[in-house]
């Protein structure tokens, strides 16, 4: 009975923050959800103050890189790479689309894949259509590098940021190991998009379009505090500093000028942060190890195999891609930590599963749904079209990438 209860409760929690109700926050369902397992006994209120304190910074590095991701996209850092795209492509779209993908990547791996559909895919519609480019291979090409390509750094996605917790990697190890597996999925992304929405990619070239690309100074104080704070980050985690700290740094850096000279309020550089997701992150850890705690974490624990083998990786990166289609990448991710906790390249097998995986359906990843949300109605991505896309390239790209993983981890451990 306490198993039902507390999947009945993290189902309902997982549909309210995929539909969301009235126009609720996702917090508005997941902070009772998290009082109610608490208060019915499925998690003693002590081990949930533990996962509040385990999860806190992921969380509050995840608020710091949200905010700064918009101050970034607000003093038009985004406007300028999409500028810079749209005049290299010279009105051709499939190199546009190359550009895209590299964007996309790049833009994921430095300031999260949440940057990337908020921030960078309403530039790159908007780039499109200047230049007369088909947008919705390009539209894709964001999403699917958002979640794919999200496997560079820890700091790349929330995700990233629980696994590199519980790999016990440095920041450098974790970077290496998946370097040629971010590489591959990266070009095997670019080629199925490319073979995908070949026919749109043919509509002839339209040098005249280049033109209508605005050519505004770059935006030079931006992009140095973005340099600097990444680096920052990277040097930060190298000395077991959280990069939180260097993330809120990037923030006072773009903040306080706006401030001063009021451009920006304090309440909005605080919503840029999304508290409310942030709140809702450690909520639904909560309620995830109320179902860990009541048969579901045995069970994959039994079911799942040992070791760091290539079939054992393979096994435990599709476990989590199919996981993380039925409940969702975040939770599939905080139920699948525990039982390879110890295990560091089985724990990257499964953030492999988690990442590409959500490419497959509309309900993978939080990401997915918010880039569907905003995309406008008549860009909105059919059904068919979006799961033939993902059924053609999420199992190669993750064999691939798994593939990748085991090779790297032959070479660099």
């Amino acid at each position: 009975m306490e198993e039902l209860v507390a999947g009945i409760i993290l189902a309902l929690v997982l549909l309210a923050a995929i539909r969301r109700p009235f126009g609720w926050n996702e917090a508005a369902v997941g902070v009772p959800a998290a009082a109610l397992v608490m208060g019915i006994g499925l998690v003693p209120v002590e081990a949930a103050l533990a996962t509040a304190r385990q999860l806190l910074p992921t969380v509050l590095f995840l608020a710091a890189i949200l905010a700064f991701g918009h101050l970034c996209a607000s003093a038009g850092v985004f406007d300028h790479l999409g500028a810079l795209a749209g005049r290299a492509s010279a009105g051709r779209p499939a190199r546009l689309l190359l550009l895209t993908v590299g964007l996309a990547a790049v833009t994921t791996a430095v300031l999260t894949l949440d940057a990337t559909v908020v921030l960078l895919t309403p530039v790159v519609w908007r780039t499109a259509q200047r230049v007369g480019a088909p947008r919705r291979p390009h539209l894709y090409a964001c999403l699917h590098l958002a979640n794919a390509g999200s496997l560079l750094l820890p700091v790349s996605n929330l995700t990233n940021l629980l696994a590199f917790a519980a790999s016990g990697l440095s920041f450098g190890r974790f970077a290496a190991l998946m370097t040629l597996p971010w590489l591959v999925t990266c070009l095997l992304e670019w080629a199925a998009l490319r073979a995908f929405f070949r026919r749109d990619l043919r509509e002839p070239d339209r040098d005249e379009a280049v033109a209508a690309v605005p050519h505004d100074p770059a935006p030079r104080y931006a992009l140095t505090v973005l340099v600097l704070t990444v680096v920052g980050i990277g040097v930060a985690s190298a000395l077991g500093v959280s990069p939180a700290v260097a993330a809120a740094g990037g923030v006072l850096l773009l903040a306080v000028p706006r401030l001063v000279r009021r451009e920006l309020t304090p309440r909005a550089l605080v919503l840029s942060a999304n508290p409310g997701f942030c709140v809702f992150v450690i909520a639904l850890g909560v309620v995830v190890d109320a179902v860990t705690r009541h048969g579901l974490g045995s069970a994959l624990e039994n079911a799942l195999p040992d070791g760091e083998g290539l079939v054992v990786l393979l096994v435990l990166a599709f476990v989590a891609a199919l996981l993380a289609n039925v409940v969702n990448n975040l939770p599939a991710t905080l139920l699948m930590l525990p039982v390879v906790a110890g295990h560091p390249i089985a724990v990257l097998a499964v953030l492999l599963g988690v990442n590409i995986g959500p490419n497959l359906t509309y309900a993978g990843s939080l990401a997915t749904l918010l880039w569907r949300r905003l995309l406008p109605y008549a860009d909105r991505p059919r059904a068919g079209q979006f799961h033939a896309l993902g059924a053609l390239t999420v199992p190669p790209v993750l064999a691939a990438a798994t593939v990748a993983l085991w090779a790297s981890a032959l070479l660099l451990l």
